[in-house]
């Protein structure tokens, strides 16, 4: 049963669209009924019915009543913190890693494949055969110490210019500590020179069995410093970042909005956007590489009552007009879907490279 405030905002719906609509002071039923079905309420579109269905069901519920959610003060003032753990299963076989890369031979200066099969029919199976090569023995040597004893930053950039193999280059983040990966994700009023009303960032334990969402959402457009400085708060330079189509869109996003609100934002963590690394597996394969695609076609998951990223504008509006937090708990669980999402693609990424 519709309670009494849904009625009434439904009565004020009506009422707008009829008083700009009809000349009769006294419109007929099926001129009614017209107006009511064009106002949306009895849409069949699955966006609008999840609006005002969304609308009713938390009329009487505020921000704090938010499962894990606290309102934090920082140098920019307050904003709303919402934080969720759960469990995960996550894990890179670095040893494995290891092994395929002293199997590389192309990671030798000037060994493209036609070589290196060449070499491997003559029976050097291993860079470390290598050392026995008159022609290849010190470029062996100099990769060698690379690999046994080069940071994750010396590994990815020796793969990057000698083989150029994304898989190897992503197999990379094994060398490092799983707690200091920063899986984040945003969400804006539009696509330049808009605030944004969400950031997501999920951060691992040190062994990968649990994943904690941390969100900063935007009560009010004045918060947006605050939210901003949140999540900056996660970022050093030990940090490593992963994303989604982030180099294109969410990091140069925040970096602008940083600069309109003066905050620093001088940290530069290594960055992998896993955009570049899908497209590199299922290109050929899918209609696309959209996060919601390959989730549907890669993990089989369909998401249930989803709010697509460009529809996000239209239900923080809602939000704001009728003073209701229903339209934002879907952007919310967007939010944090994504960004925990992110974790499982890079885990399984790495396994089917």
């Amino acid at each position: 049963m519709k309670s009494e405030r849904y009625e009434n905002h439904e009565k004020d719906m009506l009422k707008s669209i009829l008083s700009k609509s009809l000349t009769s002071a006294a419109p007929s039923k099926e001129t009614i009924a017209k107006a009511h079905a064009n106002s949306g309420i009895n849409s069949d579109d699955p966006l609008i019915k999840l609006k005002y269905t969304l609308l009713e069901q938390y009329q009487d519920q505020r921000l704090d009543d938010i499962e894990g959610s606290e309102i934090i003060e920082n140098s920019s003032g307050e904003t709303l913190k919402i934080t969720k753990k759960e469990k995960i299963d996550f894990s890179i076989d670095k040893k494995e890693f290891e092994k395929e890369l002293f199997c590389d031979l192309k990671l030798i200066p000037k060994i493209g494949p036609a070589t290196e099969k060449k070499l491997k029919e003559e029976g050097y199976e291993d860079i470390n055969s290598l050392l026995e090569h008159e022609k290849y023995k010190k470029h062996a040597e100099e990769i060698i110490e690379k690999l046994e004893n080069g940071s994750h930053i010396d590994k990815f950039n020796l793969i990057r210019k000698n083989c150029n193999n994304k898989g190897k280059m992503l197999k990379c983040a094994g060398d490092l500590e799983y707690d200091s990966f920063k899986f984040m994700d945003i969400e804006t009023l539009g696509l330049s020179n808009v605030p944004i009303i969400l950031i997501g960032i999920a951060e691992m334990d040190k062994k990968g069995k649990s994943i904690t969402s941390t969100q900063y959402l935007l009560r009010r457009k004045v918060e947006e410093a605050a939210v901003l400085e949140g999540y900056l708060s996660h970022i050093d330079e030990d940090s490593t970042l992963i994303t989604y189509n982030g180099a294109s869109f969410d990091v140069p996003f925040i970096r602008n909005r940083c600069n309109y609100y003066q905050l620093n934002n001088e940290s530069q963590p290594f960055h992998y956007d896993l955009i570049y690394y899908a497209r590199n597996l299922w290109k050929d394969k899918l209609p696309n590489c959209k996060l919601t695609t390959i989730e549907k076609n890669i993990f089989d998951i369909n998401r249930v009552d989803d709010v697509p990223g460009s529809h996000i504008p239209e239900f923080y509006d809602a939000y704001l007009k009728e003073d209701n937090i229903g339209p934002l708990v879907p952007i919310i669980e967007h939010n944090r879907f994504d960004i925990v999402s992110l974790a499982k693609f890079l885990n399984r990424m790495c396994e089917k490279f």
